[in-house]
């Protein structure tokens, strides 16, 4: 496909998305399988008019899925509800910790016992599958910053930790396949790649958080007219700490995510504490950021990043999709690949959630739900081409690209499909 055939397909189904928001939000399938149908319409399964490799074209691809996954990490960071609470946040972080950890293994189990996989391969593949995507999870997200959905928060909590999570697993994988050094009996894994990158990456997030919150309601207060870029500040404020979080060796996206939620949890401090002197008489009705019976003030950083991050994000999903629906043929479709997916999907997910979440006090239909809505997409998409990128053997990189795409394929197939109903199924039982 030439770039002027690209041009007009991407640029028509941003038309069409744009002039039939209401008649797409009616239908019964979700936004990524009307991308995806199309990929698979102009790509080889059907049309042949254009074909994508992602082993060929993995540099380009992992630049692609890194900027999506980090824009999806910030915009659900910032979404999270205030104030944050340990007994709120306890179910999420079990899900991204202890369910994490169960699905890698399991999956690894499945893949090196029934599928043939070597041990390395095997743990890798399971750390790709394994953690929830926040760009394709539109659906059962976090809606905006007031929303108290319990499984809303739940899974879009988990999405935000879950793609950091992930990283020390991957690297394991990589480890095992010789490609990652271990150190004696996996000593510098569980040092460096697990307590350091986490705990670092955690810290550096919530310090650059805090500290642009404070920055930017501490500009707004000035009493001249001092007016912020918040689209550019919220970037900056991926940029930087992802950037700083590479450079210290600390997983970049637990950074972003929880530099999101810092930020927000921040101004709403800030926002409650000026309302209280408010109503104390400490500051009078004319201060620039106070508004009477603590509102919001005219502007934060994180509400006025949020609609610019969810556009890029909406761009995203449509581009990557379609990638993924043309990078498979008709024979992608093997049984391996398909029992992998299955074995997630009706298995390893929903199991490892029911062990992780006990003794919670999570309601057993949310659990429910939570372990069906286990949406795979981009975040996985990133973790393979990071594996090819650091020299992942030609013929195990093949075998994991064909399981990869068709988890994710049917990820957005089943998900997408039984999400609008189930939903609001879930909506009118509670």
């Amino acid at each position: 496909m030439t770039g002027a055939l690209w041009f007009l397909l991407v640029g028509g189904l941003l038309l069409v998305m744009g002039l039939t928001p209401s008649f797409i939000k009616r239908l019964p399938v979700t936004s990524a399988i009307i991308y995806l149908s199309i990929g698979l319409l102009v790509g080889p399964t059907l049309l042949n008019a254009f074909h994508f490799n992602p082993l060929r074209e993995s540099a380009l691809l992992e630049v692609l899925t890194e900027v999506a996954v980090l824009i999806s990490l910030f915009a659900a960071g910032v979404k999270m509800p205030a104030p944050m609470r340990l007994d709120r946040w306890r179910a999420p972080l079990l899900l991204a910790s202890v369910s994490m950890a169960l699905t890698v293994a399991m999956v690894a189990a499945f893949a090196h016992y029934v599928l043939g996989l070597s041990l390395g391969a095997a743990v890798l593949l399971g750390a790709i599958v394994a953690p929830t995507d926040p760009v394709l999870a539109t659906d059962v997200q976090i809606r905006h910053p007031g929303d108290r959905d319990r499984l809303r928060f739940n899974l879009t909590c988990e999405a935000g930790m879950n793609d950091g999570s992930a990283f020390p697993f991957v690297m394991l994988g990589l480890g095992l396949l010789g490609l990652h050094d271990l150190g004696d009996f996996g000593l510098r894994w569980a040092l460096v790649d697990v307590l350091w990158a986490t705990i670092a990456g955690i810290a550096i997030g919530v310090v650059l958080g805090a500290a642009l919150g404070r920055l930017g309601w501490t500009l707004r207060s000035r009493r001249f007219d001092h007016h912020l870029m918040d689209d550019f500040l919220g970037l900056g404020l991926i940029g930087v700490v992802y950037g700083l979080s590479e450079l210290v060796n600390a997983w970049g996206f637990l950074a972003v995510f929880f530099a999101a939620v810092s930020l927000r949890q921040t101004e709403v401090r800030l926002i409650n504490a000026r309302a209280a002197n408010l109503e104390k008489g400490l500051v009078g009705h004319d201060d620039p950021v106070a508004t009477p019976g603590g509102g919001d003030p005219v502007a934060t950083v994180s509400e006025g990043s949020l609609v610019f991050k969810e556009h890029l994000e909406r761009i995203s999903e449509l581009l990557l999709i379609l990638l993924v629906g043309g990078s498979l043929f008709l024979d992608s479709w093997s049984w391996r690949a398909v029992s992998l997916a299955l074995f997630l999907f009706l298995v390893a997910r929903p199991l490892s959630v029911a062990i992780g979440l006990l003794g919670s006090r999570t309601p057993a239909h949310v659990r429910g739900m939570v372990g069906w809505f286990g949406v795979r997409g981009i975040g996985s998409l990133y973790y393979l081409v990071y594996a090819i990128e650091h020299g992942l053997p030609e013929d195990v990189a093949l075998e994991l690209i064909h399981m990869t795409l068709i988890v994710i394929t049917m990820s957005i197939l089943v998900h997408g499909a039984s999400v609008k109903p189930l939903m609001n199924r879930f909506w009118r039982a509670g």
